[in-house]
């Protein structure tokens, strides 16, 4: 039995961890700053710490985790969301000796910058290239690309969920935009095919663990509320190469797109669990892959979906995409990932979840989404 602390209790794919964990045996403690985060509902974890904020507030936040961590005397801090970026901070910049499962901070940095990583990209050797990708800080640095703005997509270096992006945007909403604000941006080459995705698990430098998906509706234009797996090899290429290059330890994940020709390209990193971990089950390894006694297989081959937010976001999606049988049979046929053997309904959880960040928005004015991650967001500030 191990003691890990998972941390990001408000994504689904810390309730995942927790369960995967329990079920092998180990004790966890779930962490975060919000309220009612969903993971703090499941029955399978033996405790849930809220801790402070961490974005604008590290001493504090360092300082519950020098508690927690003379607390716990975890074997592992296993972090799901951007407090990665903080942790890993902590670790190698303040000195706080921390067993934590990402690698280092500078490394983190460089992929979560979009333009940094698809820089680092071309130079890969690996099958899968990022389109062609310029950094612009002002509409003086777009002068040179308005032959071509009807091909690009524009979006902040640090950003996440499809925050503000533009595409193909005019000239004139170029002129009048605020360039002070969410920048730097990088300008990529609009690509229009199929978008994939992609989770990995790494540990010093060998891919142990992945799976490639797509999403099926989203919420707003940004994350999925339903994926299914789909087979890329040239995605598994890519990320052993780019594991084995940097020597990655940690989880990892990628967006790729595919240009009019139907070849694949990657669009950005995101250094952080997403959504291709529900593929794995308690059979399938992940647990003996997070500690590098072994690799791991998905086994869940069936579309994922959580039904409340498939019903209030992705619905929304269909319609506008004119794809509402294609929504009917996913809320049919897809499994619901918040259950699971033992473990309680999720219902209830889901909206009290939602209130806490409804709550945060009201209380700061900021949008629903934005309040989802606005504690744990790090957008290059100095740490």
């Amino acid at each position: 039995m191990r003691r890990i602390i998972v941390t990001g209790a408000r994504a689904p794919v810390a309730l995942h961890w927790a369960r995967l964990l329990s079920a092998a045996g180990h004790r966890v403690v779930l962490a975060d700053s919000l309220s009612l985060p969903i993971a703090r509902f499941t029955r399978l974890k033996q405790a849930y710490i809220r801790l402070p904020p961490p974005s604008g507030n590290l001493q504090a936040y360092g300082d519950a985790w020098r508690h927690l961590l003379a607390a716990e005397k975890p074997d592992l801090v296993l972090p799901t969301c951007e407090e990665v970026f903080f942790l890993a901070a902590l670790r190698d910049r303040h000195g706080l000796d921390m067993p934590l499962f990402a690698p280092a901070f500078d490394l983190l940095a460089g992929m979560h910058n979009k333009f940094e990583f698809a820089r680092r990209m071309v130079a890969l050797d690996a099958p899968v290239k990022p389109p062609e990708t310029w950094l612009v800080r002002s509409f003086e640095d777009m002068r040179p690309l308005l032959p071509r703005i009807g091909e690009l997509v524009l979006k902040p270096v640090w950003s996440r969920f499809g925050d503000r992006v533009l595409r193909r945007p005019s000239e004139e909403a170029l002129r009048r935009m605020d360039w002070s604000k969410g920048g730097p941006w990088a300008a990529q080459h609009f690509l229009p095919g199929e978008e994939l995705s992609a989770y990995g698990l790494a540990f010093g430098g060998r891919l142990l663990a992945h799976r490639a998906y797509r999403g099926l509706f989203r919420a707003s234009g940004g994350a999925s509320v339903a994926f299914a797996p789909v087979d890329a090899p040239e995605i598994a290429a890519f990320m052993a190469a780019f594991v084995k290059e940097t020597g990655w330890h940690g989880q990892v994940s990628f967006d790729f797109r595919r240009d009019e020709t139907g070849k694949l390209h990657v669009i950005e990193c995101n250094p952080r669990a997403v959504s291709g971990l529900h593929f794995f089950g308690c059979s399938d390894g992940l647990e003996e892959a997070l500690f590098g006694i072994g690799e791991a297989r998905p086994g869940i081959a069936s579309p994922q979906t959580m039904r409340l937010a498939l019903l209030t976001y992705g619905l929304g999606d269909a319609l506008g995409s004119g794809r509402a049988g294609e929504w009917w049979h996913c809320l049919r046929d897809a499994s619901d990932l918040t259950r699971w053997p033992g473990d309680r309904n999720f219902l209830l959880p889901q909206g009290l979840a939602l209130l806490d960040i409804l709550a945060i928005a009201l209380r700061t004015g900021i949008g629903l989404k934005a309040a989802a991650t606005a504690d744990i967001e790090w957008n290059g500030e100095a740490l």
